[in-house]
């Protein structure tokens, strides 16, 4: 059954994008493995004579940069690691490129944030140039800027991780492949004898993420940056907005082709429920939120489970320094973000009509534009 299922999913998905990490790309010593590029390269032109087309967000720089500069360590400067990495993009390039020529694809690199994403006019441009370099039969090669982003060098966020999930929502991918040094998701402590990695997730709830730590999962190596935590809350990104996510070993031989073959291979992640359009995703993951708006139990249920509009009378604060237009974060009374929507009123409106029914909104405002302060049609629940 579980084979039949990645079938389905692979025979129809038209646009795949592949991640894959450090410790897949570099040898032990932290430089670039020009081997594995070659075989990751000739496993995406077969993905892209298949008729389908690729993107590939590829971390690497900084290893391949350090690779360059012959440094035996890794350095703990951000401004080392960001030279590190302005040096390294260009080796990178340069590899991927040599390994596409042969398959008469280009190999198109572009550097992007997950800040970047935030405003929907860039968000639409970004998407539209990707298009068009399908149409230039290229590859698009995307790494985040760490010559200008600098929270995953000096934090180790994973940020590739997060950012291959929102250009999967960008581009609306069917399926997203993530590629470490881990068979997938294992069901305990990988060194525990019985561990067995999961070859289907159908929920990926807060229990399954609570049970995963990056040394059970073996995330300790000093290159990388990313984690199993960080690709789950990659998959968290992708699914809620409709698309599927396989975590997989990118050390395996051809693991691209036997995922793209349908074969049970690492663990896949169900999408959860019908796909989301591209400017609620947009409003869901890459939208900066201005602001915060408090909840009560009845609002929250009429939004998670009655797909309904939010009224001023369900709001018990807001917080934040939010315009008309902005996205703001919708929370529980206890905090907790559960869906995100553009809002009608600004913060100063929203102070005045706080807890207050829509008939009152004339009287305290001197005008009712609008009878929800966010519309359902500008809501994302995002699970």
């Amino acid at each position: 059954m579980s084979e039949l299922v990645r079938q389905e999913i692979v025979l129809t998905a038209e646009i795949v994008v592949v991640k894959v990490g450090t410790r897949v790309l570099t040898r032990a010593d932290g430089t670039l493995d020009d081997q594995r590029v070659v075989s990751i390269a000739g496993q995406l032109a077969r993905i892209w004579q298949s008729g389908r087309r690729v993107v590939l967000v590829s971390s690497g720089a900084v290893g391949a940069g350090l690779g360059r500069l012959a440094a035996d360590v890794r350095p703990t400067s951000v401004a080392q690691l960001q030279a590190a990495a302005a040096i390294g993009q260009s080796v990178l390039m340069e590899s991927y490129n040599r390994a596409l020529e042969p398959h008469q694809l280009h190999a198109a690199q572009v550097l992007l944030t997950a800040e970047g994403l935030q405003d929907r006019t860039r968000y639409l441009n970004v998407r539209n140039a990707l298009f068009a370099l399908f149409e230039c039969g290229a590859v698009p090669i995307i790494n985040e800027n760490d010559t200008v982003s600098v929270d995953e060098l000096q934090m180790g966020f994973g940020d590739n991780d997060r950012l291959a999930a929102l250009v999967t929502n960008l581009i609306r991918a069917p399926l997203l492949v993530l590629l470490s040094d881990v068979e997938g998701l294992y069901d305990r402590d990988p060194s525990d004898p019985a561990a067995k990695v999961l070859s289907v997730v159908t929920d990926l709830n807060a229990a399954q993420v609570d049970m995963v730590h990056d040394r059970a999962q073996g995330d300790t190596a000093r290159q990388s940056t990313g984690g199993m935590a960080s690709k789950l809350r990659a998959a968290r990104i992708a699914t809620t907005a409709g698309e599927n996510v396989i975590i997989a070993n990118g050390m395996r031989d051809n693991v691209l082709d036997e995922i793209l073959a349908g074969n049970d291979v690492g663990t896949l992640f169900l999408a959860e429920g019908r796909a989301v359009d591209s400017r609620k995703r947009w409003i869901g993951w890459s939208a900066n939120p201005a602001g915060k708006l408090i909840l009560d139990a009845g609002a929250c249920n009429a939004i998670a489970t009655g797909g309904k509009s939010l009224l001023a009378v369900g709001v018990t604060a807001v917080e934040g320094r939010f315009a008309k237009g902005d996205v703001v974060t919708l929370c529980s009374a206890a905090g907790e973000e559960f869906a995100r929507g553009l809002i009608n009123y600004s913060f100063g409106e929203m102070q005045t009509i706080v807890g207050q029914p829509t008939e009152r909104f004339a009287e305290l405002l001197g005008h009712c534009p609008y009878d929800a302060v966010v519309h359902r049609d500008n809501l994302i629940v995002l699970g």
